[in-house]
């Protein structure tokens, strides 16, 4: 579903939160929706050039005024506010972009929050009863210890039954985890690209060509070296703490409906979170949706099925049970 049409809002804003400088580009159909904040996956990732991408498979702007938040260190920010994250910082920045989209809509907001997106959006929740009424959490990393372990195991098992010697090469390269520099980090998301358990149908190479044509896009050619180098600086600050991660022992008190999303080929969510995490976090009138032929950007594999996720969430009446199971 392609968005061949003039939106009537189509603005970019830009605010300073707790001392930094962010961007919000504010995209819909029409005035008066309600707010969907995009809370892009990480760490260091930035968001406003995939927004075609998100309009191409999702095409949320009919429904909603899709906020795509540029969080703190990421894009063209300075290195000062690269260096200046942390998870503290980034959920209390979304906590702060949640007050401001209330101020300026009047409406409560939906947050749809990807991988590591989808954990602080779990965080903010806790304390953002007034001002969200319900997270969508795509793939959220809950633990990391446990999901790196089921990263190796899952290579391990691809090396056994592939017998490629490449394959081989490249895992031992990737080594034990857990895996906390930006190295490692771009090793393991090629091999998990390359396996199929990122995005359907595309490869690293696939990924990363589009991911450098679409920043080039955005931002030119310097801000895409400033966006690059970013996206470095906060892996190498974040990591060391996300690698501690675990919402299952310590889960957000969080009161609005959670709506999680789950691909069945992602290899950074072992089986076991899709019940122990809802399990844990306990929200009301939460539901789970299992996706068959979808990794961990379940969004952009099954965008159908998450697009009529997004717009049950506008409403008030929620099912008060653990439910959805999508094959």
């Amino acid at each position: 579903m392609v968005i061949t049409r003039p939106l009537a809002i189509d603005r970019t804003v830009t605010l300073t939160i707790n001392g930094s400088t962010q961007r919000v580009r504010m995209c819909a159909d029409r005035a008066g929706l309600p707010p969907l904040l995009i809370v892009q996956a990480g760490p260091g990732l930035p968001v406003l050039h995939e927004v075609p991408k998100f309009q191409r498979h999702l095409n949320l702007e009919r429904h909603f005024l899709v906020n795509y938040w540029e969080q703190r260190g990421c894009g063209v920010a300075s290195r000062e506010d690269a260096a200046r994250v942390s998870l503290r910082r980034q959920v209390d920045d979304l906590r702060a972009v949640v007050r401001w989209l209330h101020k300026e809509t009047h409406q409560t907001s939906v947050l749809f929050g990807i991988s590591v997106g989808a954990t602080m959006a779990l965080r903010a929740a806790a304390d953002q009863l007034d001002h969200a009424r319900a997270v969508i959490a795509i793939s959220p990393d809950a633990q990391t210890k446990m999901s790196d372990a089921c990263v190796y195991t899952f290579l391990e098992d691809q090396c056994t039954r592939n017998g490629s010697r490449r394959l081989r090469r490249r895992v031992t390269k990737l080594g034990t985890p857990p895996y906390v520099d930006a190295a490692a980090l771009r090793r393991r998301a090629a091999l998990l690209a390359d396996l199929g358990t990122i995005e359907r149908g595309a490869t690293f190479s696939t990924l990363l060509r589009q991911m450098l044509f679409s920043l080039v896009r955005t931002y030119g050619v310097v801000g895409t070296t400033r966006a690059l180098r970013n996206m470095n600086i906060v892996q190498r600050t974040l990591m060391p703490e996300l690698v501690l991660l675990n919402l299952i022992a310590n889960p957000p008190n969080v009161a609005i409906p959670v709506h999680y999303v789950f691909g069945e080929r992602d290899a950074l969510t072992p089986a076991s979170f899709v019940t122990q995490l809802p399990r844990a976090v306990a929200a009301p009138g939460s539901t789970v949706t299992y996706l068959r032929d979808a990794g961990h950007m379940a969004h952009f594999d099954q965008p159908e099925v998450v697009r009529s996720i997004a717009i049950k969430a506008i409403g008030a009446a929620y099912p008060s049970r653990v439910s959805a199971r999508a094959m």
